[in-house]
């Protein structure tokens, strides 16, 4: 399957609800800083997000209330490479997280101490 660009999904889509596994991806053009935030937010969690300004420093400061693990601004996000931190936030990642170090920790530690992640009873993120 050929990679896929949505433009302006219906709100009711499911794609501006799950988050989509496969090549494909939603634009959505917003009037607004709050709409720009309920649309990218309507998933509950995402492993990656991209977001697109003229201004990075507004868009630093509106990556911060995203729902995603790691936000692209400006270029595309990917997962990163092994040495990464690796997971997502909200519905899209239950669980320690993984990449580099973190999965050493969580197969070593276990339950005995704080891991990254997001677990039933808390969540802990490590800097991305």
């Amino acid at each position: 399957m050929a990679p896929s660009v949505l433009l302006a999904p219906p709100g009711r889509s499911r794609l501006m609800h799950a988050e989509p596994f496969g090549p494909v991806d939603t634009i959505v053009v917003v009037d607004t800083t709050d709409e720009l935030l309920a649309a990218m937010n309507a998933s509950n969690g995402a492993l990656v997000a991209s977001l697109a300004c003229d201004d990075t420093d507004e868009a630093a400061k509106l990556a911060v209330d995203l729902q995603a693990f790691k936000v692209g601004i400006n270029k595309p996000r990917s997962r990163g490479d092994r040495d990464e931190p690796f997971g997502g936030r909200g519905a899209s990642w239950k669980g320690a997280f993984v990449g580099g170090d973190l999965l050493v920790q969580a197969v070593t530690q276990g339950g005995s101490g704080r891991l990254y992640g997001n677990f039933p009873d808390y969540s802990s993120y490590p800097a991305t």
